[in-house]
């Protein structure tokens, strides 16, 4: 597990183009998380063989909370904590050691998903709160679910 590279840009979009639900975005997207987000992203795999990819940001009006945006784990690495091992390592970075919260949208039939951040949680020994955040509406006519905002904490560093 590392951070993202510039050049590993075309390969993250091939992996989530193979984890649906997550919404795909450009190539271009996935270069700028590379190279902008690099230090609160992490991947896990090497060359074309991508098994996971975590994409995140600190939110810049809460200096204390990282925003995860997309949690990918290929098929083929399911089922084995490969997500919550990445979001645990990405927790330890020295430079992310003052964060104290994870904040995350997740679609209510995202149970995978859901159970992860359920269990990070316990394992930080951190409440759970879930808000309404971006309803289905905001989408306009791209057929989107509800985005709920889960936020977790407060935690102590890794």
């Amino acid at each position: 597990m590392r951070q993202p590279r510039r050049t590993d840009g075309a390969g993250i979009h091939q992996l989530i183009s193979e984890c649906p639900p997550l919404d795909l975005n450009s190539v271009y997207t996935y270069l700028l998380l590379s190279e902008h987000f690099a230090d609160t992203s992490i991947l896990a795999g090497e060359g074309d063989q991508l098994e996971g990819f975590i994409s995140g940001y600190l939110v810049p009006e809460k200096h204390d909370t990282l925003f995860i945006w997309q949690v990918a784990v290929h098929a083929n690495a399911r089922g084995k904590g490969l997500g919550k091992r990445m979001l645990s390592q990405l927790l330890q970075r020295p430079s992310l050691e003052h964060v104290r919260y994870i904040e995350t949208t997740v679609g209510p039939d995202n149970l995978a998903s859901r159970g992860m951040f359920n269990s990070l949680a316990r394992t930080l020994n951190a409440p759970v709160l879930e808000t309404p955040l971006f309803d289905r509406a905001l989408f306009g006519r791209h057929g989107h679910e509800d985005e709920p905002l889960l936020r977790i904490g407060p935690f102590q560093s890794l």
